[in-house]
């Protein structure tokens, strides 16, 4: 049975064509995976099946039943709902105020507190979410805000769920708690719609995949009928591009970043590691690992209690990022938007940050010099941009994080630190900026990935594990995906583990 479609969905803004005859079919029941390329059209569909805005041309269905008007939002929220990678919970209400927003019953004019409290509790009790209606929501982590957002989907007698990138900030752990919730809820009648970049989620957690590329619908499969290779070209229109780049294993170079001891209270203690030139080396962890608190204090952002950091050589000083970086390290935050870029400032701004006493004298970046190291780097890089200088605010996600990652390698590091480098973007920039770090390290920089994706450490040389602030697993190529899952977990095997 068909529980939702959209059939034949054509939406213009001017000149701009989002959607171009495309559309997708849901069953009742099934998980749905929607993937495309930043562009494809993949959020116009999603406002068009919430009701936010009317298509041009063709029809929504829910059930079989044409979808009610923009104006009756009762009706839309009792059909459909979405979970946006930023949350729509309004952080100083309680849960159970987020869940009954608008809705709270009154006695004589004054809304009923403890029937809220009590209605709340049965709404989240009936969907398995073990939160106490009365915490603060902004309280919750990322995983509770989530579930709360599905509860309070569900409490309007939704039966089809949209979820826009949902596991984008959670670690394994959440990620799989997340899909155990989901197929519960699907084996109870709910439909999901799941919109992700990360091409490995949608074979663990979906049925079948529909494929959106500049606009348009390119097939709809079941996902145990399609391979990857295939998915991935249906994505891009062309073959698919690895991250293969000539290099040869670094294990007898010069150890460029050497990490002694590191200890830093509450997040990470005793940790020690180093990288050699033309090295990769991977390090995973659940978010309670320490290890983006690592990173961090790596490039300078944290001050460490105990331990050193040297980089090619020079030890500087603890806690100084500019000391990180004239010592010849390279840093990718982990999130470019709070912490990577400057959303006003131009794609050459940006981009040249780190290089400023290269482009004119005393410091004083020359415009013309600027611009021209800045179109250098948009071609290396494949930045797709207007020019150098659009704002970086007005970029996708992929092309964003292109640019911080030039700019972490316009310095020509000697070593280069990674956080969650393709967090965020679509399948074929997250090839693209995967391929320009391994030609980094092929060029001799030593690279050390920081991430919770297994597909970011792929191309490593080898991969530490950490847990509760140490490293407790060293794994060489090879690995298997288990073995090291099993390690972020804390599931601990005799072999291969640091004691």
């Amino acid at each position: 049975m068909t529980a939702v479609a959209a059939e034949h969905i054509t939406k213009r803004y001017g000149a701009t064509t989002a959607l171009d005859d495309a559309g997708v079919s849901l069953r009742s029941g099934e998980t749905h995976a929607l993937v495309g390329r930043n562009g494809a059209g993949k959020s116009t569909l999603v406002s068009i099946l919430t009701g936010l805005q009317r298509a041009d041309s063709g029809r929504v269905t829910f059930d079989g039943e044409p979808a009610p008007p923009l104006a009756d939002r009762d009706a839309w929220r009792q059909r459909v709902a979405c979970v946006y990678q930023k949350s729509t919970i309004i952080p100083t209400l309680t849960v159970g105020e987020n869940l009954f927003l608008n809705r709270q019953q009154s006695r004589r004019g004054l809304i009923d507190w403890h029937g809220l409290r009590r209605r709340a509790g049965e709404v989240l009790g009936r969907y398995g979410v073990a939160i106490d209606p009365g915490m603060v929501a902004g309280d919750l982590t990322v995983e509770q805000t989530q579930l709360v957002e599905i509860a309070r989907a569900l409490s309007f007698g939704a039966k089809f769920i949209i979820l826009d990138e949902p596991t984008a900030r959670l670690d394994a752990a959440a990620i799989e708690r997340l899909f155990e919730r989901m197929r519960d809820l699907r084996a109870a009648g709910v439909t999901f719609l799941f919109i992700s970049h990360h091409l490995q989620e949608v074979y663990e957690v979906c049925q079948r995949v529909t494929v959106f590329r500049d606009a348009k619908h390119v097939l709809t499969a079941g996902v145990d009928d399609l391979p990857h290779d295939e998915l991935v070209r249906a994505m891009t229109g062309d073959a698919p591009v690895t991250a293969a780049a000539a290099r040869s294993s670094a294990g007898d170079g010069p150890v460029v970043l050497d990490v002694r001891g590191l200890t830093l209270a509450d997040r990470f203690d005793d940790v020690s590691l180093e990288v050699r030139a033309g090295e990769m080396v991977g390090l995973i962890g659940s978010g309670s690992s320490g290890k983006n608190a690592l990173a961090q204090t790596i490039a300078g952002l944290l001050k460490a209690d105990a331990g050193t950091v040297t980089i090619a050589g020079t030890t500087p000083k603890p806690g100084s990022v500019p000391a990180a970086l004239d010592a010849g390290l390279g840093y990718l935050p982990q999130d470019r938007h709070t912490e990577g870029l400057v959303p006003l400032l131009s794609v050459a701004e940006n981009a040249t940050m780190t290089i400023g006493k290269r482009l004119g004298p005393a410091g004083i970046a020359l415009p013309a010099r600027r611009r021209e190291a800045a179109v250098a780097m948009i071609e290396e890089y494949d930045i797709r941009t207007s020019g150098p200088e659009q704002p970086v605010n007005g970029l996708s996600g992929g092309n964003a994080q292109k640019v911080v990652l030039a700019r972490a390698l316009a310095s020509d590091p000697k070593a280069l630190v990674l956080v969650s480098p393709t967090a965020g973007v679509d399948v074929r920039s997250k090839q693209s900026l995967l391929t320009a770090v391994v030609r980094a390290a092929a060029g001799g920089t030593g690279v050390l990935i920081v991430s919770d994706e297994l597909d970011d450490v792929r191309d490593c040389d080898r991969v530490l594990v950490m847990f509760h602030g140490r490293v407790v697993h060293h794994a060489g190529k090879g690995w298997d995906d288990a073995t090291l899952i099993g390690a972020v977990e804390g599931v601990r095997e005799e072999k291969g583990f640091a004691e």
